[in-house]
């Protein structure tokens, strides 16, 4: 027996909300500097890294100012293509970001700098255009206790090495728990003295290289 039209658009209706909510879902959210501009795309599909013009013509792009991306919360996956440190550090400064993928899209060399990242739990990377080798990735943390409500109670801090960008072998890491004073137990890295870090009993410190 053929079901009745309504029942057909009612069919159809709850199954395009179910498809909306999967494309939702899947979201991811591109960074790229473009000229003197900075883009933020949301993404339904994983771009493939560096390729410009796929993401401008798949992705819904728009550029924000600098200031814009200070103190952000990233929820979902994040992807940044750089080709300099300086970009770099700009984009992740004050950022909550805990999926994160970074894609070097040049043959630069940078030094041993390292970049604070707030509440980081895994970490992609792809030196492609350096390296010829596969992405690799990283679980630093899967727990969810480190992760409180809002990025202000954030007590995982990541300390990225950028000379890891430099080199061909694998991403490695370790974690330094109950640590009460940043300033008093990383005397060297002295931004923790004008950086915004949360002002919680203890922190998390994972040094990735």
């Amino acid at each position: 027996m053929t079901p009745p039209p309504s029942f057909c658009l009612l069919l159809l209706g709850a199954l395009g909300i179910f498809a909306l909510g999967h494309f939702t879902k899947g979201q991811s959210t591109l960074i790229f500097t473009k000229g003197n501009t900075i883009q933020n795309c949301s993404c339904p599909v994983d771009i493939r890294d560096c390729d410009y013009s796929l993401a401008n013509l798949v992705c819904s792009c728009k550029s924000v100012p600098p200031f814009d991306l200070e103190q952000t919360s990233y929820h979902g996956h994040l992807t940044i293509w750089f080709t300099d440190i300086a970009t770099l550090g700009h984009l992740l400064k004050f950022a909550l970001v805990q999926d994160l993928k970074l894609s070097l899209c040049g043959s630069n060399t940078f030094p041993t700098e390292y970049l604070a990242i707030y509440g980081l739990k895994r970490l992609r990377i792809n030196t492609e255009a350096k390296h010829s080798s596969p992405e690799q990735s990283l679980l630093i943390h899967n727990r969810r206790e480190g992760l409180y409500k809002g990025w202000q109670t954030c007590v995982l801090i990541s300390l990225l090495d950028t000379a890891l960008f430099n080199r061909a072998s694998s991403l490695k890491s370790y974690s330094i728990d109950n640590i009460s004073s940043l300033t008093s137990d990383f005397p060297d890295f002295s931004y923790f003295k004008t950086f915004p870090v949360p002002n919680n009993s203890s922190y998390v410190v994972t040094v990735i290289y």
